[in-house]
């Protein structure tokens, strides 16, 4: 029971006791008042009437008359005159005992007997007869109920009006409980809230402010190792000096999209390398060739900060040398982008370079997954090698004919639309399941592969590049929560299922999306969205984002986490329900001791707010022991369960 409806029940409570005790009190006083005035009442009647009748004891007529006068006034039960010698009645006027307008619960309760008085009749100094007089209780009896119902009325109101006052008085002292409620849930939420309004009473005074200390150490906690993860990720990860990532994450990255999975898709790598850097630095100076390097660190860095180019990767390999991951990007919009970047390069030319040749030299070259690593790299190194032959353009592209020759005679438009259109797709599932028991799965990861013309499962890696160009990721999306929805109908288990950003950050979609969640409110323990941290919009607008998914009910998730770990700062505010991390920092973490270090980092700051966290892409059992032995929750990849149609 509430606090409001006690304070209710107890004001009631009193108001019944208070009324009860003020109506006995004042009924015995009333009562005994009442009797006494009845008797004084009566005896007066009778008193008076006897010394009328002394004067007319011989008339029968006249005493009738007088006791009748008297009798009709109304305020006496009976009148009799009895002869005092053989007790015979001479006169008698007298009533039954009704009471209109009382309650006869009322009147037992009351109990208020008739009073009488009598008086002696004489003849000289003779005692004739004697006058009985009984008064009527029945005028006191109305005055006492009317009294009891004013006292009780008055009582109700003063009852109603304590009951609105103190509700009132009440919610406005409780609000700081209610703002620590929120407060308490948004830390479970892991969310930190403080409370900047302090409140009057002094026990809620404390209590608030006891809690605004909590919050703010378990806020400082998490600060604390995040910028301890942050730090261990930038000197493992990333490039002093542009900031941009170092060759040994490129080498990561570039393996994991050379992996054959249903999230692998073909490609372009791009090396740009600075002409005579050695020569550069001896002319200019090396804060000035720094400065050179740092600019075409910014060049790039802007090249990967449109939001469709989010999942390319920029890296510094040494020196001079520069590297672009670009998933998804064909050939001709690979020789666009290199075209680009020359051009941008030339305004970065230094008084007192050669001007002979180019700043840079650039070499592209697509890579499938499947191939060797070493082979993409080796045919970069002669796509680079055949610029520097060439002054007259500074970079050169070596194209796959044969994927070319692929792609022209495959209608991705056609049968993409055909397939989206008439839902030609298939849903994949890959389990995912706690780290200390793998045999308890958690939830299956919703995998998509569209059937093409020939009836060919297509896995996602081919289509999503073409999806993305052709701006239908939203038309995607769509098909596949409705498909999803559909299946979990049918199918009542945990599933996951990923959105593009460009979906989440256009407001007509993502209203579809809410509107579609909102009318199946009973599927949403049932189902997680899932968002890639390389397409995450900025964080006021991701914050709106999540609170509109969660307001819906279902689960919100982020995966392929780790690139952008200066962001960890703004999960406390996304009610997240789980971290996948990107499977680039789980690869070889068993012969790699600082990617151990790296993650232990992770789990500390996201543990430290009762975040679950789940390895992505586990391929080795080594991986997995540790894995294990850092405690993370949850787990997935090829080593635990390939995606399989179910």
């Amino acid at each position: 029971m509430s606090l409001r409806k006690q304070l209710f029940l107890a004001i009631c409570l009193f108001l019944l006791v208070a009324f009860s005790g003020s109506f006995f009190v004042s009924l015995e006083s009333s009562r005994e008042q009442m009797l006494g005035q009845l008797r004084s009442h009566a005896q007066d009647a009778a008193t008076a009437l006897g010394l009328s009748l002394t004067a007319q004891i011989d008339d029968p007529a006249m005493i009738e008359l007088m006791v009748s006068s008297i009798y009709d006034s109304g305020y006496f039960r009976s009148i009799r005159v009895v002869n005092i010698v053989d007790e015979q009645v001479l006169v008698e006027r007298s009533a039954p005992a009704k009471i209109d307008g009382v309650p006869g619960w009322f009147v037992r309760l009351v109990n208020l007997r008739p009073e009488g008085g009598d008086a002696l009749i004489m003849r000289g100094w003779e005692q004739v007869a004697r006058v009985e007089v009984l008064s009527n209780p029945q005028f006191a009896l109305a005055k006492l109920w009317d009294s009891t119902l004013g006292s009780l009325l008055w009582l109700l109101v003063c009852g109603l009006l304590s009951a609105i006052f103190g509700g009132w008085l009440l919610r406005r002292q409780l609000r700081p409980l209610d703002k620590m409620v929120k407060q308490a849930e948004a830390i479970s939420k892991r969310e930190f809230l403080s409370l900047p309004k302090l409140p009057r009473t002094p026990e809620l005074r404390r209590v608030v402010l006891a809690m605004n200390q909590m919050v703010e150490k378990l806020k400082a906690l998490f600060a604390e190792e995040a910028t301890r993860s942050e730090k261990l990720r930038a000197e493992s990860y990333q490039d002093s000096l542009t900031g941009l990532a170092n060759r040994r994450l490129l080498d990561e990255q570039l393996a994991d999209h050379l992996l054959i999975s249903e999230q692998s898709s073909t490609g372009h790598l791009l090396m740009l390398r600075v002409n005579d850097l050695i020569g550069l630095n001896q002319r200019l100076g090396g804060q000035r060739t720094d400065a050179l390097i740092s600019a075409v660190g910014e060049l790039l860095k802007r090249l990967t900060h449109l939001p469709e180019r989010r999942t390319w990767l920029a890296a510094r390999n040494r020196g001079g040398e520069f590297s672009l991951l670009t998933p998804g990007l064909d050939g001709a919009d690979a020789e666009r982008l290199a075209s680009e970047i020359s051009a941008t390069l030339e305004n970065l030319r230094l008084t007192g370079a050669s001007d002979c040749m180019p700043v840079a030299h650039l070499g592209i070259v697509p890579y499938h997954p499947g191939e060797p690593a070493s082979d993409v790299l080796l045919r970069l190194d002669q796509a680079l090698t055949q610029a520097r032959q060439h002054p007259e353009r500074p970079w050169v592209h070596l194209a796959d004919t044969a994927t070319a020759n692929n792609h022209s005679q495959h209608d991705w438009r056609a049968w993409i639309d055909d397939a989206l259109t008439h839902g030609k797709l298939q849903l994949y599932f890959q389990p995912v399941v706690q780290c200390a028991d793998t045999s308890q799965v958690l939830h299956h990861k919703v995998l998509a592969r569209l059937l093409d013309p020939n009836g060919e499962a297509i896995a996602a890696g081919h289509f999503l590049p073409w999806i993305e160009r052709l701006g239908w990721s939203a038309r995607f999306d769509l098909a596949m929560l409705e498909a999803t929805l559909d299946y979990l109908v049918v199918n009542r288990w945990p599933l996951a299922l990923s959105l593009s950003g460009s979906t989440l950050r256009d407001p007509v979609p993502l209203r579809h999306i809410i509107d579609l969640l909102d009318s199946l409110p009973e599927l949403a323990p049932l189902l997680t969205l899932e968002i890639d941290e390389r397409q995450l919009p900025p964080p006021e607008e991701l914050q709106r984002l999540s609170h509109s998914l969660l307001d819906t009910g279902y689960g919100l998730g982020l995966q392929h986490f780790g690139g952008s770990f200066s962001q960890i700062g703004n999960l406390t505010q996304l009610g997240l329900a789980y971290l996948k991390i990107d499977g680039a920092y789980i690869r070889r973490i068993d012969v790699q001791p600082d990617k151990r270090l790296f993650i232990d980092a992770i789990f500390r700051a996201t543990n430290s707010i009762d975040l679950p966290l789940i390895a992505e892409m586990v391929e080795t059992q080594g991986e997995l022991e540790v894995i294990r032995e850092l405690g993370l929750f949850g787990v997935m990849g090829r080593l635990i369960g390939p995606p399989e149609p179910m």
